[in-house]
């Protein structure tokens, strides 16, 4: 009885002992699951901290300085599936001059350099010779002895209408008085083309140099003599030209001669200012082709009322058939990374560190492509007046790739 009792204490302390071990297994078990869940917890919401931070990345003004970022506020633009064109700033023939004197000699004096804005009778140089001076001493003869042969023809035909003088000395004294007359108004026709004032001459007053004239209102382009240079006559002196009146010369290929007309509106920019889209309006069609490209001239009209478009100048254009008015950004401020497209835009909604500036990745969708813009469809949410970055998109988009596998390691 006495064994039994102790076989039966014996037992019960084991399955107490088997309890205790199973409770604290589970316990432990608990706390671990506990522990872990935690873990899980903050690292979800780091991860949807750095997924909120992706497509974001911040520069200090002096990193914007470095690469060469530029902002812009983002503007509509006329665009459309047109025809595109190039072609070259010209002058029309009336709106340029060669200037050339009308007689030869020595350049005494320039009054002009490249560039000055002359106005239409202004002296540009004086021009001395002894021919001009001898010109002006025949003038000077020519002038008094046409005033004796006048009073002469008029004695004598009073005589032979009397019938006191022959017939022959009348006639010697016309033809004499004629002739005489021709050279004079000849010699005086000569001098005002020389810009020397006639009537001084002929009360004595010699000019021993002549003005050189613009006979337009423009600019400047060359001055071709030096001081004391011979000049021939017709040899070009100097040029000038009126750029006010500039216009478009573009080459429209025999495909599209069908679809221009004239007053139709063409847009077109210039290598100097690609950002700036300028009109033209069409003035005529040519009606001859070139053989090389083959191709038709279109002479556009345009307004230069700042001068800042000069002859020469290469330009690109679209001549409008049909246009629709669109927010676009230059072709730079693309970012493609695959099929998708992105844009950068300044992001004003926190306010960053000072000397600091953020910028945000968006997704675009694209349109029409026309003169260097691509036309861009926006998400809803974002303002239409966002500034965007339209120069330097790539290299921010490299600073930000960089910037997140840096977090990310």
């Amino acid at each position: 009885m006495k064994n039994i009792a102790i076989i039966t204490t014996v037992l019960l302390t084991l399955l107490l002992i088997g309890c205790n071990d199973k409770s604290d297994s589970e316990l432990g078990n608990n706390e671990e699951s506990a522990t872990s869940g935690t873990m899980e917890n903050e690292e979800s919401g780091h991860n949807e901290e750095e997924e909120g931070e992706e497509g974001a990345v911040e520069l200090t003004k002096q990193q914007i300085e470095t690469i060469g970022l530029e902002t812009k506020t983002l503007e509509e633009r006329n665009l459309g599936n047109n025809i595109k064109v190039t072609g070259m700033l010209e002058l029309f023939p009336q709106d340029k001059a060669n200037i050339s004197p009308f007689v030869g000699g020595n350049v005494s004096s320039i009054k002009v350099v490249p560039g000055d804005n002359v106005r239409k009778g202004q002296v540009l140089a004086y021009i001395e010779h002894p021919d001009i001076i001898a010109m002006q001493q025949e003038y000077q003869e020519k002038n008094d002895e046409l005033v004796f042969l006048k009073q002469d023809f008029e004695r004598k035909q009073t005589l032979y209408d009397k019938g006191v003088s022959s017939g022959k000395e009348f006639q010697m004294a016309q033809s004499q008085y004629r002739s005489t007359t021709s050279s004079v108004n000849g010699l005086r026709s000569r001098l005002r083309l020389l810009g020397i004032n006639s009537d001084k001459v002929a009360q004595g007053e010699i000019f021993s140099a002549i003005p050189i004239t613009t006979p337009l209102s423009g600019y400047v382009g060359e001055v071709m003599v030096s001081l004391g240079d011979y000049v021939a006559p017709q040899s070009t002196m100097f040029s000038i030209s009126d750029n006010s009146k500039i216009y478009v010369n573009f080459k429209v290929y025999e495909k599209d001669i069908k679809h221009i007309k004239e007053g139709q509106q063409i847009y077109f920019s210039t290598t100097s200012r690609p950002d700036a889209l300028l009109k033209a309006t069409v003035r005529s069609i040519g009606k001859t082709f070139e053989s090389d490209p083959k191709a038709i001239e279109i002479l556009a009209d345009i307004e230069n009322k700042d001068k800042n478009l000069l002859p020469g100048m290469y330009v690109e254009g679209r001549i409008v058939q049909g246009e629709k008015s669109g927010y676009a950004v230059p072709e730079e401020a693309i970012v493609k990374e695959g099929e998708q497209s992105y844009i950068f835009i300044v992001d004003e909604d926190e306010a960053p560190e000072e000397n600091r500036m953020k910028f945000k990745r968006i997704p675009v969708s694209t349109g029409l492509n026309d003169l260097g813009f691509v036309e861009v469809n926006l998400p809803a949410e974002i303002a239409k007046n966002v500034k965007i970055v339209t120069s330097g998109a790539y290299t921010l988009s490299s600073e930000m790739v960089k910037g997140e596998l840096e977090h990310g390691h």
